[in-house]
């Protein structure tokens, strides 16, 4: 039986997240252990890891430092070896080369570009951005497949203050629109992810989820 770890540490929606992901793999033929966990060497035997986050950039930063032998884990796995990665919210963030917020807070330098404050263009549109919107989607990528897009499309929820800005257009795969655009999924070669929460995104999430894990990079 293949797994996915869901990376417990301390930041993020663990229990939403995991009743999506059993609801998606209960559907499928080959269905995935969803595995919630602390331990690096669960993670280390994953086939796929799911990183959430939920809070400042620096709080969830130290929050993944602090889990002994974590970062190295993940480095093995998904930088060495390829290993099918989402992460989501912050966790999508923590992939940036820093976080800007308050102040400068190294990530993971895995998606080139910098965390930063929204700046709508209309000063009536409050932050933080929260609520409902539809993606326009800037280049073709599996996740994305049969999720439909721009204004007559799907929804993702989103709650943020801050939004990863790349600094490769390549690894932008799809914005949303909040006085302007709003990057909301980012991604190379086996990494993806998500500004919004896919747990929370009814149909788009589930069908985003379900994409993930079927995903082979």
């Amino acid at each position: 039986m293949t797994s996915l770890a869901i990376i417990d540490y301390g930041a993020g929606n663990l229990r939403s997240a995991a009743k999506a992901f059993e609801r998606v793999a209960a559907g499928l033929a080959d269905a995935p252990q969803i595995i919630v966990t602390d331990d690096p060497e669960a993670v280390r035997r994953a086939d796929r890891i799911m990183l959430p986050g939920v809070g400042a950039f620096a709080d969830c930063k130290a929050g993944l430092d602090a889990v002994a032998g974590m970062r190295e884990v993940l480095e093995e796995k998904v930088i060495a070896k390829g290993t099918p990665f989402l992460g989501v919210c912050v966790g999508m963030q923590l992939m940036a080369d820093e976080g800007r917020e308050k102040v400068v807070t190294p990530g993971l330098g895995w998606i080139a570009g910098a965390v930063e404050k929204l700046t709508p263009a209309d000063p009536a549109l409050k932050i933080p951005h929260m609520g409902w919107n539809t993606l326009a989607f800037t280049q073709p990528h599996p996740l994305l497949a049969g999720i439909a897009d721009g204004p007559q499309g799907l929804h993702a929820y989103f709650v943020h203050s801050y939004h990863l800005k790349t600094a490769d257009a390549g690894t932008l795969f799809a914005t949303a629109d909040y006085g302007g655009p709003v990057t909301a999924c980012v991604g190379r070669d086996n990494l993806f992810g998500t500004q919004f929460h896919p747990e929370k995104s009814q149909a788009l999430g589930l069908k985003l989820i379900e994409n993930f894990l079927g995903w082979r990079p």
